[in-house]
């Protein structure tokens, strides 16, 4: 609603923490952090006899109020000592005037903010003998309705006030009474509602400052506050924890259009939010003293307190009751399961993760959906509407599809309720859940709609309601509000989704490089077939058409012996091609190896083999491996038996092999005398079926140190060589350290 530039925004802007003046049934002074007053209100002169205008600008110390003797106001200051921000108040009680006083000191923007109020004493011993029945009675019950009429009843007993309300605000701002305590002669307010305009936003967050409030009389006149001016500039003072700080005159009417003459509240809280109020009025002018306001704080506390702790009981218990559904989807998407087979499964389905009538799945460009959902043409265009938003929290929660999507009006029977979340950042992919319509109707206290009236200036403004008569309206298009922790538990099955695309799109790298690396092995193996096996079968193609064309029977012998050595050949050749692919899908079966027996065997064994009385194989250290045994003597024979073979043209020929272990690796040499490797060869020698250029006079087929390298890969190890091409070569190669089982003690 507008008019000429008015709003109920106007109203959030009103600056009431700064009016200006104070209530009349006390005064104020402040003082600054020299002692000397800055500011003064009116009507101190009332009080004391002294006027505001002479005291601006002076020591304390030099103010003499007619009290007490031993009444010091600057030593009283100085021994509260109190840091700046307010809310904890040092409390003197005084006699001025022949009559008893309670000082109030906060401090807050750097002043003493300094309260004079009425006191009695025999008012504050009767309270302290009581309060204590009055908190186990609140606390007697443990129903939430039962706890919240407790409070009232036992407020009304402390200030003896009219009527006594907890106000409870809903999530959109307006505010229930929810408990009531009255006089027999006034009617029930019970159950009726407040629009959030009764009670703007810069008023809540002065609830959540300043825990009390009281107004004592409507009627009275506010006294106005001098400042003492700086530089020709006097600022506005901050009068938020000041007990006697004005009301807005928008609120005075309010009050006064309900009848009320006296009004009272605490805060409830919930941790740090503003839950609700207890509201007081009563229908004389009433002032209630300090401690009297103090001990109605007290239990608006202890109610605080209880709330939140029944608040955390109802979040505990829906998180028990939930808790199951959301691990047995964890453990579905933990089991390789697709996202739409873990979110849809047989034991939970993504509907029963909250209280929910349907849900649905928006997933790579699919539409999975249960329970009670809009048609499926609509969840579709309302995703469209959901990618265009922009979200900080990754989620869209409503209880009134309608007001932001009026295409939902059609669909309020099963979508009148959204809770939607996006997985993901830049995907169209969601998780919905719908609530449908709940029809209502509410009992406002008055028509809630506010009222924009001329003053005789012709200046438009907002003005309070004059009726409070209960005025009853329909509620459409709206369903049960969600509830923070069923927030809670959304976002956290999205994150356990996220999680799992994740980590299937990390598996499908790792696939698609296996892949990658597959296929480069095929087009190898496709060369191999074509190359490297067609000359053995050449030969044999050659030498059976010589049989074939009628050959001496002496020949036929040798002829054969020579298409035994080419099938022989690819045969060894096909043979080590399967080995590679072997050991591509082995697994490790790690154990301590002992490379001392393992090394001093395969040396044996190489020495007989070559037959060479001259070869020499030196073995130094042989620090343990962790590992597979058989893997590991497969690299060793490999490396060690090229090193045999490419030195046998050497006179001497000498293979030394020696190892050195670090705390992350074992890493061992083999060195030989031979052919050595050109440098240009070093990084495609490891390839399979690459030789050195220098080897065509020795048997081979290129394929074993391809073999070593893939074992040690899965060892979490290398291989690198060091080689001159004519004085021989070293071959390194590393093993990580591999997880050992635990052993039993």
């Amino acid at each position: 609603m507008m008019m000429s530039g008015i709003t109920l925004e106007n109203c959030d802007t009103e600056p009431i923490h700064i009016p200006g003046t104070i209530q009349s049934h006390g005064f104020l002074i402040t003082v600054d952090s020299t002692y000397k007053i800055a500011h003064c209100s009116e009507n101190i002169e009332a009080f004391t006899g002294l006027k505001a205008a002479d005291l601006l600008g002076k020591s304390i110390a030099d103010i003499t109020l007619t009290c007490s003797a031993d009444y010091d106001l600057e030593a009283i200051l100085r021994f509260a000592n109190l840091s700046d921000g307010g809310g904890n108040p040092h409390v003197f009680q005084k006699e001025i005037s022949g009559s008893n006083y309670n000082i109030i000191i906060n401090r807050h923007k750097g002043f003493y903010l300094i309260d004079f109020e009425p006191s009695s004493s025999a008012l504050q011993q009767n309270l302290q003998s009581s309060i204590g029945r009055s908190l186990s009675e609140i606390l007697a019950d443990k129903k939430l309705e039962n706890l919240l009429s407790n409070a009232a009843n036992q407020i009304k007993k402390i200030i003896n006030y009219d009527r006594v309300m907890v106000y409870k605000f809903h999530e959109d701002g307006h505010g229930e009474v929810v408990a009531e305590a009255k006089i027999d002669s006034i009617e029930t307010w019970m159950g009726l509602h407040y629009p959030a305009s009764d009670i703007p936003k810069q008023a809540r967050d002065l609830y959540k400052i300043n825990l009390v409030r009281l107004i004592a009389d409507v009627h009275t006149t506010p006294s106005p506050i001098l400042t003492l001016a700086k530089d020709g500039k006097a600022e506005p003072l901050d009068l938020t924890f000041s007990n006697l700080r004005a009301v807005s005159p928008i609120h005075i009417q309010y009050l006064k259009n309900m009848g009320v003459a006296s009004s009272f509240s605490v805060s409830v809280m919930d941790q740090d939010k503003l839950w609700g109020l207890i509201a007081c009025h009563n229908y004389t002018p009433k002032f209630i003293n300090f401690s009297e306001r103090e001990s109605a704080k007290l239990i608006g506390q202890v109610l605080s307190s209880a709330i939140s702790f029944r608040e955390q009981e109802e979040e505990q218990l829906y998180s028990n009751q939930h808790r199951q559904c959301i691990e047995t989807i964890t453990r579905h998407l933990l089991r390789n399961s697709t996202i739409e087979e873990a979110l849809f499964n047989i034991d939970c389905s993504l509907n029963e993760v909250i209280d929910c009538t349907g849900a649905a799945l928006y997933y790579d460009g699919k539409l999975q959906t249960s329970g009670i959902v809009p048609e499926e043409s609509f969840i579709e265009k309302l995703i469209d509407w959901l990618d265009e938003k922009t979200y900080t929290d990754g989620y869209f929660m409503t209880t009134n599809l309608t007001l932001a999507y009026p295409k939902a009006a059609e669909y309020r029977k099963s979508a009148s309720g959204l809770l939607a979340c996006r997985l993901g950042k830049d995907l169209r992919e969601y998780m919905l859940w719908f609530r449908p319509e709940v029809v209502s109707t509410i009992k406002w206290a008055g028509n809630p709609e506010k009222i924009i009236s001329t003053d005789e200036s012709g200046i438009a403004r907002i003005s309070p309601r004059n009726s409070f008569n209960e005025w009853s309206q329909q509620v459409e298009l709206t369903a049960i509000p969600w509830k923070m922790y069923e927030l809670s538990a959304v976002l956290s099955l999205r994150d356990e989704v996220n999680y799992s695309i994740n980590r299937k799109a990390t598996e499908l790298r790792v696939v698609n490089e296996k892949l990658r690396q597959a296929y480069a092995e095929l087009d190898t193996f496709s060369y191999t077939i074509s190359h490297d096996l067609k000359n053995p079968l050449a030969t044999i193609k050659s030498y059976a058409q010589l049989i074939q064309r009628g050959m001496p029977a002496e020949k036929i012998s040798h002829v054969a012996g020579r298409i035994e050595v080419g099938a022989n050949k690819m045969q060894q050749m096909i043979d080590e091609v399967l080995e590679y692919s072997k050991v591509g899908q082995s697994k490790v079966q790690g154990r301590p190896v002992n490379m001392a027996a393992i090394l001093e065997e395969l040396k044996n064994d190489l020495l007989v083999a070559a037959n060479n009385p001259n070869l020499k194989i030196e073995i130094e250290q042989t620090p343990e491996i962790y590992g597979d045994e058989l893997m590991i003597m497969q690299v060793f024979s490999n490396i060690a038996g090229n090193a045999v073979k490419y030195s046998a043209q050497n006179l001497n020929p000498k293979v030394n092999i020696s190892g050195t272990a670090t705390d992350d690796k074992v890493v061992y040499s083999i060195s030989d005398n031979g052919i050595g490797i050109p440098k240009k060869e070093h990084g495609s020698i490891f390839e399979l079926f690459s030789r050195a250029s220098g080897s065509k006079d020795f048997e081979g087929t290129g394929v074993g140190l391809a073999i070593v390298k893939r074992i040690l890969e899965k060892h979490n190890g290398e291989i690198w060589l060091d080689s001159i091409e004519g004085q021989g070569s070293v071959f390194f190669v590393s093993f990580g350290r591999l997880e050992k089982p635990n052993r039993p003690n």
